[in-house]
């Protein structure tokens, strides 16, 4: 019988209960694939994360799963396992390698304590949505203030903007409908100048709803740059979250400019909720 020990995070807050929930299995050297993605699918969080020895220089080597498949990179699942390896190292910038290569996370300390984390995401690869009338009525809105665009920085996030926040909390979407469609997210938004809030969705991932979507937070501050709505350098603030109970606050920023696009970055802070073990 093999002990697996995990910690689980709750990512993009500060207090319990709130946030992104995050399983993080601290030793899966030697796990299969097939075990791997039966322990994603027991915890039923948006991710799970399996630590391993680092292969490429990092500190860690990272698979993370959702309860129905493996993805090369996700944003809360990232920071909340900077969190759980930075704790106990005195480093400030934690190394962690992903399917979509290294990621560096700088960490914020207070008293010993890691309380925030910026994480410099893969960037994104930009192209338009060609079915926009499918994922509107999806999405039962009429249309979409900016140019519906996906963003690929190992998940699939396509943007549709719109009037208000309120708008974007009334969204009731046709989720089978949803999941036929060629991107794993659909990131609805709504705001202004540096504070805006978001809807996550993605039904072929396994998840109806996500609380706090990080790999999505860093492609809409590209987004909102791109399209004149901010200023490359700018931080914007995004909300996402509190229809499910469980409000949430991310931050990101870009540099660089439209076509020539120099880092995208993400942060937050998370907090340890609970430890535990299974016995297979």
């Amino acid at each position: 019988m093999k002990t697996l020990r995990y910690v689980v995070c709750d990512v993009f807050t500060d207090r319990p209960l709130a946030g992104n929930q995050l399983a993080v299995f601290t030793d899966a050297q030697g796990l299969g694939d097939e075990l791997m993605q039966a322990l994603a699918r027991e915890m039923s969080f948006s991710e799970s994360v399996f630590v391993g020895r680092p292969e490429q220089g990092g500190h860690a080597k990272l698979r993370i799963f959702t309860p129905v498949r493996e993805v090369p990179f996700a944003g809360h699942p990232v920071l909340g396992t900077a969190f759980v390896v930075g704790g106990p190292i005195t480093v400030d910038v934690v190394r962690l390698e992903t399917g979509m290569g290294v990621v560096p996370v700088q960490l914020t300390r207070e008293g010993g304590r890691v309380t925030f984390g910026w994480m410099q995401q893969p960037l994104p690869k930009v192209s338009a949505f060609e079915r926009v009338e499918e994922l509107l009525a999806a999405l039962g809105v009429r249309e979409s203030k900016s140019p519906v665009e996906t963003y690929d920085n190992g998940i699939a996030h396509t943007y549709v903007e719109l009037g208000s926040r309120e708008e974007v909390a009334a969204l009731q979407p046709d989720f089978p409908r949803l999941a036929t469609l060629p991107t794993l997210g659909v990131s609805a938004f709504a705001g202004s100048g540096d504070e805006y809030k978001t809807r996550m969705f993605a039904p072929a991932g396994g998840v109806n709803e996500d609380p706090a979507t990080g790999s999505a937070a860093g492609p809409l501050a590209l987004h909102l740059a791109r399209h004149g709505r901010t200023m490359f350098g700018d931080e914007i603030r995004i909300e996402q979250g509190a229809e499910l109970g469980r409000p949430s606050q991310l931050h990101a920023r870009v540099t660089g400019m439209r076509d020539r696009v120099d880092s995208v970055e993400v942060g937050g802070a998370a907090v340890v909720v609970a430890r535990g073990e299974f016995r297979i």
